[in-house]
């Protein structure tokens, strides 16, 4: 392997394999920067980080550095959505217009939370009025959400809600238990599953922060989930995902910043019965967490599909990708939770090529 690329961290014994893929991506130059973690037993067995957060390629990608993972930041706003079903304050199955009114419109009178978040809530894309938004007018995307007929009658259909997903779920928050996702998650998911991870970055971590950049300029309208991603403008433009203003913000369906480390941690522990994720959720919640919700064709992924109300599941992991790359998953087959997150925005073949060394199969972990 060149010296000019660098790659620090460890193997335990057994995953040799691991650290031989990952360096030949970084040969290859199909890689540029990224991290690879396995938890396994409760203890990291493997940790390894390659290439460089910057496109000059000055600073070195560490172990705590963190990095946008798209939509892997979902399976969170779950987390949050759950925690305030568990008070007491939501419920999956209650219509949403019994807490927001406004939302109880154009077909939406009978959609639940269960709907939204199972990506059954005709509300895969923003409507076509919110396209003279900005990314960040939280509120004018609420409301274009509120006021907007669903695209097909909720319950009937699937298509992940690629960018919706954190905003029905904030409104679901703000109107029903007078919180939002970034309130919940960060006081409270965050801090009982010790989670390195942020919906808001803050201004010490900053500097931890990989900068995204395309493998190829045209990528992000090659995707099968471009029509999906164009309303509001900017959300697959790198420029803007490498502004403070967006890393400071909360955009919940895709804009969480995490490390390897966190997300294979938390898939690690995400199955166990004496874990934080029950502890956190309670048994009903967490199995509800688990089990498979619905089977159907995907839209926005082209392929059918498992979804749990956070995850993608199949009969041999429960995992959650992010497009352009980033994906983490439990391998239900092999006991170990792993995470390859990156900042070379492409196709999923690389964290496919670290799941075959680990004998898993990461299909249909993605959008793209």
């Amino acid at each position: 392997m060149s010296d000019a690329v660098p790659v620090e961290g460890f193997v335990s014994d057994g995953y040799d394999r691991v650290r031989e893929v990952f360096q030949d991506l970084l040969r290859d130059g199909r890689e540029t920067g990224a991290g690879v973690s396995v938890w396994r037993d409760g203890r990291e067995v493997v940790r390894l980080s390659g290439g460089w957060v910057d496109a000059a390629r000055h600073h070195p990608w560490r172990a705590d550095t963190l990095v946008q993972p798209y939509s892997l930041s979902k399976s969170f706003v779950t987390l949050a959505a759950l925690v305030v079903v568990r008070d007491g304050a939501l419920a999956l199955d209650e219509p949403i217009s019994r807490y927001w009114p406004a939302y109880g419109v154009g077909g939406k009178e009978r959609t639940t939370l269960r709907q939204v978040l199972t990506h059954r809530a005709g509300q895969p894309r923003f409507p076509a009025e919110a396209a003279g938004l900005d990314l960040l007018d939280d509120a004018g995307l609420r409301e274009s959400l509120a006021r907007a007929a669903p695209e097909y009658v909720p319950g009937t259909s699937l298509g992940e809600h690629a960018l919706t997903y954190g905003h029905l779920v904030d409104g679901i928050l703000r109107a029903g238990a007078g919180t939002t996702l970034g309130e919940v998650f960060n006081e409270r998911v965050r801090p009982a599953l010790g989670l390195d991870a942020w919906f808001g970055v803050p201004d010490d971590a900053l500097e931890r922060v990989a900068d995204l950049e395309y493998a190829d300029p045209e990528w992000p309208s090659q995707l099968h989930a471009a029509p999906w991603l164009r309303i509001p403008d900017g959300t697959l433009d790198v420029e803007r995902a490498n502004s403070r203003s967006w890393r400071q913000a909360v955009f919940g369906a895709v804009n969480l910043h995490t490390t390897a480390t966190a997300m294979a941690r938390f898939f690690s522990e995400l199955t166990s019965e004496d874990g934080p994720v029950r502890a956190l959720l309670g048994p009903q919640l967490h199995a509800d967490l688990l089990a498979s919700q619905v089977t159907d064709f995907d839209e926005v992924f082209g392929t059918r599909i498992t979804w749990t109300l956070g995850f993608v599941r199949d009969r041999g992991k429960i995992a959650k990708g992010g497009i352009g790359g980033s994906a983490a998953w439990w391998s239900l087959k092999h006991r170990h939770g792993c995470a390859y997150l990156t900042r070379r925005l492409d196709d999923h073949s690389r964290a496919a090529a670290i799941a075959a060394a680990l004998d898993d199969d990461l299909t249909v972990v993605g959008e793209d």
